[in-house]
């Protein structure tokens, strides 16, 4: 699960120094609601596919991550200061 397993796994990988790739096609989570709130399945996923690829993995479908292997390219990273400049300006 996305926000489970793949989680403990990124930041883990990326804090001992590890490249790390996630492909947001091929994991999932489950919906949650309990005193804290409500998310759904879709909502976590996505929540922290943006989040991973802000600071600590490059984030792609399957699709893309082949097409990067065959053609000897690293996935594209982002970082955390573009990725919040981004939500800046687009919502304000």
């Amino acid at each position: 699960m996305t926000h489970n397993c793949n989680a403990s796994t990124v930041f883990e990988a990326f804090h001992t120094g590890l490249a790390v790739e996630v492909l947001s096609d091929a994991t999932g989570s489950l919906s949650y609601e309990n005193a804290a709130g409500s998310a759904s399945a879709e909502e976590i996923h996505r929540v922290f596919g943006v989040v991973f690829h802000s600071n600590f993995a490059a984030v792609s479908t399957t699709a893309d991550w082949l097409a990067a292997l065959s053609a000897g390219q690293p996935l594209p990273k982002d970082n955390v200061l573009m990725s919040n400049q981004r939500a800046r300006t687009r919502h304000g």
